[in-house]
């Protein structure tokens, strides 16, 4: 290999092929015809032979110049797919599996998506919200936005937020209850509660106090249904604030200390993933905007 050959001249070569001219070619690339004019001197010099005949009225191609011209335009093309190449590198496309909970998914995540959409048009999210485990040590999401941290495990952990709770009814129920009761007391309130397989969680402990050993009207496995339950005025249930609020639910008590730290988990291995780190981004953004709304009652 000439350790003299730049192969960028090649650039140069082609253009006055097919200009003619050096000022053609100047204007092509937006160069100055004196640098046009050394660059190919340096080409030829490396190459040791002409590879144009100067005439008054242009460049013609030499015989040896002809027998390059096909390599020239193979190099071109070589360096275009190259750079092509390079910048599809840099694209986010593919599919990210995303973990989270219904109540998190349908009014906030998905709704959102468009404008990851608009920035990222090759990219396709999977929403996971069914009530099966998702695991992600077993990649059955990429990542998750959970209420439960993690405590082992390879993964990247990131607080997102507070989700907010209090006690909320329905205003038919709210105002049915007993007039002049103790209002803080709830003794003859019916309740809307989590099943036993939820016990851990904050709110069933408060209601399980609140309680004391007398049991819920109803219970769900699902805030959703939680949320219809006390929509129907069945009771009183601990909801998070956005999503009582927007139901037009009553809010009885906006402080439990029953609130729930929101995780953003990703599996290690993928947190320079550029698809899922765009996702991951979007989502930090998401609850950062939310914040005020999830974490209050006001």
């Amino acid at each position: 290999m000439n350790p003299h050959l730049q192969w960028d001249d090649a650039r140069i070569f082609l253009s006055v092929a097919r200009s003619g001219t050096l000022s053609g070619a100047a204007i092509a690339l937006e160069m100055g015809v004196a640098t046009v004019s050394r660059r190919l001197d340096r080409l030829e010099a490396a190459l040791g032979v002409p590879l144009f005949s100067r005439h008054q009225n242009g460049y013609w191609l030499t015989d040896d110049g002809e027998a390059l011209l096909e390599r020239a335009e193979a190099l071109e093309h070589a360096g275009l797919s190259f750079g092509e190449a390079a910048r599809q590198q840099g694209r986010v496309a593919g599919c990210v599996r995303l973990a989270t909970a219904e109540n998190l998914a349908n009014p906030l995540i998905i709704p959102s998506l468009a404008k990851l959409f608009t920035a990222h048009p090759d990219l396709r999210v999977e929403i996971v919200s069914g009530v099966q485990t998702v695991n992600l040590h077993r990649r059955d999401a990429d990542l998750a936005v959970r209420m439960v941290k993690p405590e082992a495990g390879n993964v990247t952990i990131k607080r997102l937020g507070t989700l907010g709770f209090g006690l909320y009814g329905a205003r038919g129920y709210v105002d049915a209850r007993r007039a002049g009761a103790d209002a803080a007391a709830f003794d003859e309130d019916a309740f809307i509660g989590w099943t036993e397989s939820h016990s851990h969680l904050p709110a069933a402990k408060w209601i399980a106090r609140m309680l004391r050993g007398r049991p819920c009207r109803v219970e769900a496995d699902t805030l959703s249904a939680q949320m219809a339950a006390a929509m129907a005025g069945l009771g009183l249930a601990i909801l998070p604030h956005f999503l009582a609020k927007h139901a037009g639910l009553v809010c009885l008590l906006p402080e439990l200390g029953a609130d729930q730290p929101i995780w953003l988990v990703i599996h290690s291995d993928l947190a320079h993933s550029r698809r899922v780190r765009a996702v991951a981004d979007h989502l930090v953004t998401l609850f950062e905007d939310l914040r005020p709304e999830l974490d209050r009652s006001a």
